[in-house]
């Protein structure tokens, strides 16, 4: 029966390569890929050495991640924005002078005529387009808003109706 890799007993070559290998730099992962053990072995090996591994690079990385995931959202949330725009000028060509494109298939092929109105199946169309665009750009800013704010403004707006009410109550005089 053959052994897993990490079933293997632990030699004392295996804690050399890991002592080399850390001195000289090299993360977990990549000194269990070199010597053929899982990283959790490495792990185990480095802690009973007396070895950790900085995890800055990681911290780094993640952060790195993080920030260019938030710069993709806004391009996205921008894109869906001038989706959105695009679609309303479309609904709105009929009241300029350019009029409405509308094509369809007929016996004599597909045709294009220009109307002074949008027809009700194309609008209900751009407009479920343009809301699903703009909803989609709502979730996505919501992604990289403040959790807190939404909280905060209640607290404060609670505070201010209390505040209110106490201004607009008649006086107690203590007579009575």
């Amino acid at each position: 029966m053959a052994l897993r890799r990490d079933q293997r007993r632990i030699t004392d070559e295996d804690r050399s390569a890991v002592r080399a290998l850390h001195a000289e730099g090299l993360g977990r992962n990549e000194i269990a890929r070199r010597i053929g053990r899982g990283s959790r072995t490495v792990s185990v090996l480095a802690a009973e050495l007396g070895l950790s591994f900085d995890r800055t690079h990681t911290a780094i990385a993640t952060e790195a991640r993080v920030i260019d995931a938030k710069a993709r959202r806004a391009a996205l949330v921008q894109r869906a924005y001038t989706r959105a725009e695009k679609i309303y000028d479309r609904l709105e060509a009929d009241a300029g002078p350019v009029g409405y494109d509308f094509t369809a298939t007929s016996v004599n092929g597909i045709e294009t005529k220009n109307l002074n109105h949008v027809p009700a199946q194309d609008e209900r169309a751009l407009a479920l387009a343009a809301g699903a665009h703009l909803a989609q750009a709502a979730k996505l800013e919501a992604l990289d808003g403040d959790p807190g704010l939404d909280a905060a403004r209640s607290m404060l707006g609670g505070l201010a109706e209390g505040l209110r009410r106490i201004a607009e109550a008649p006086e107690d005089t203590g007579e009575g």
